[in-house]
């Protein structure tokens, strides 16, 4: 029943994933089966190892929704590193290159791209290695910071997502303050979120930036249907009947929502406790 159940939400990552990505990109791109269920099939395979990582008792759903947000941020960068330094593909059908970029032009040597990929990778896990030892260190009570404090380096992925959304689009469309400094702060947000559910700092820290993008993809993917998103600005829409063809998604992607909301209600007890041990 556990493994189960972490299937189960790692799908619902999946599917969530694949579906605004779809939604944004179809009209341009097409769709193909094997781009949707690539996301999911990251989900599937993430769900499970990371219940079992934090030994997560998945008949909470307190916990569902803790293995959502935390599974979502695993994805997100596994998708993200293989578009921006493993993937080889045609650049000139984008307004902003989705492959590593220097001053808006993509690097053409792939040795190079791997090489800072590597990089990219190197920092991250050094960053998780960090947040595993002050949680170590807090859970321990070597450290006693204040809790608002403490919440600062668990949103430390949305200073990461923000320097590299700036590297990214800045050169091509200019640099945005609100932009740059939403993601941090919709992170540490979301941090104080999942400290209601866990006092982990390493899942608190995988659950801010993994709902950050969840919700902010969403924002910008479903409120703002007339504008195209920002790497196919000024790019026709090649695929017109998707346009309407997507739309068979949207009950799904909403079910997810329906889905993520009551863990988060329902789960919702024993804060008050959990605050005080924080």
């Amino acid at each position: 029943m556990q493994l189960l159940i972490a299937l189960i939400v790692g799908l619902a990552v999946g599917l969530h994933n694949a579906t605004w990505g779809m939604y944004k990109d179809a009209p341009h791109e097409g769709f193909s089966w094997a781009t949707y269920f690539r996301s999911v099939i990251a989900g599937v395979i993430y769900g499970p190892l990371v219940a079992r990582f934090f030994d997560l008792d998945m008949t909470l759903l307190g916990n569902m929704l803790i293995l959502f947000g935390a599974t979502y941020s695993l994805e997100r960068i596994t998708m993200e590193v293989y578009k921006t330094f493993i993937r080889v593909e045609d650049q000139s059908k984008y307004f902003i290159p989705m492959q590593l970029s220097v001053f808006g032009k993509p690097v053409k040597s792939y040795g190079a791209r791997l090489f800072f990929g590597f990089l990219y990778v190197a920092i991250l896990l050094l960053i998780s290695i960090g947040m595993y030892y002050l949680n170590e260190a807090h859970q321990s009570g070597k450290i006693n910071w204040n809790p608002w404090l403490l919440l600062l380096p668990c949103s430390v992925f949305g200073w990461v997502s923000a320097f590299g959304g700036a590297w990214k689009d800045a050169p091509i469309e200019g640099f945005e303050t609100f932009k740059f400094f939403r993601s941090p702060g919709v992170a540490y947000f979301y941090a104080f979120i999942a400290s209601l559910y866990t006092t982990n700092l390493l899942i608190i820290t995988m659950c801010s930036i993994g709902f950050t993008i969840a919700s902010i993809e969403t924002y910008k993917t479903f409120f703002f249907l007339d504008r195209p998103r920002g790497k196919f600005q000024e790019m026709p829409i090649t695929h017109p009947e998707m346009l309407t063809k997507r739309k068979r998604f949207v009950p799904l992607y909403v079910g997810i929502w329906i889905f993520v909301l009551t863990c988060a209600i329902v789960g919702f007890s024993g804060v008050t406790e959990r605050l005080i041990s924080f």
